[in-house]
């Protein structure tokens, strides 16, 4: 009995400890990591298979904030751009629509689940999409006492597109503010062109000229 327990067991006593003290702290490492753990993400909302001739014309639309479980290994290695929220607008009309955002509706990695999406539901308003032309009205600065200023922009009007309640009201594009404070005679400024209305684009962005021509009051302007 005495050989068999210094044949077997003494034999190489450390490296048999060393073994097994290696192989504890390796399971408590793994059995550590596949603990459950939850984080919260901020999650885009993909809208798919958008009809071509509509927009959304809701001044804002949130994030969902969804919170998943999972393996404590797979959490803290989970990237935000792995978990979205998706919407089907195949079926949408002008007006107004409430979808649901439930766990159906997210995408993410199969070793999670989703636990809550926030918010529950997404209200959103529909448009037809509208384009249009309009004039552009520069906004030009500067000190003119006793002096008369005329100005001209090239081009006289641009294209502008969106939701068709919002491009209806828009009377006028702006160009960003010109300082022509110390103009005599003829200038001539470079500028962009935007729209006051978020939800309404201009179609091809391009530079702007307006031409600022300031003359004595009372001159007659050069033909």
């Amino acid at each position: 009995m005495i050989q068999f327990f210094q044949r077997y067991v003494l034999h190489n006593f450390g490296l048999k400890v060393l073994s097994l003290l290696l192989a504890t702290g390796l399971w408590f490492l793994i059995s550590r990591d596949e603990q459950p753990a939850e984080v919260a993400l901020h999650a885009p909302i993909v809208f798919q298979h958008f009809p071509s001739q509509l927009e959304i014309s809701s001044e804002s639309i949130q994030e969902a904030q969804i919170r998943v479980r999972g393996p404590e290994r797979v959490i803290r290695q989970l990237q935000a751009n792995e978990v979205h929220a998706e919407i089907d607008l195949a079926d949408v009309k002008p007006g107004e629509r409430t979808f649901d955002l439930t766990s159906q509706q997210v995408r993410h990695p199969g070793d999670i689940t989703v636990v809550q999406v926030v918010p529950s539901q997404l209200h959103l308003a529909f448009d037809t999409r509208m384009t249009r032309d309009v004039e552009i009205h520069p906004r030009v600065t500067g000190d003119f006492t006793d002096s008369e200023r005329t100005l001209q922009t090239d081009p006289q009007r641009i294209t502008i597109t969106g939701p068709r309640h919002h491009v209806e009201k828009i009377e006028a594009a702006t160009t960003d503010p010109i300082d022509a404070t110390g103009t005599r005679g003829k200038a001539v400024f470079t500028t962009n062109v935007y729209v006051s209305d978020p939800l309404v684009q201009v179609v091809q962005a391009t530079s702007i000229r307006v031409t600022v021509l300031v003359q004595k009051a009372g001159t007659a302007s050069p033909h």
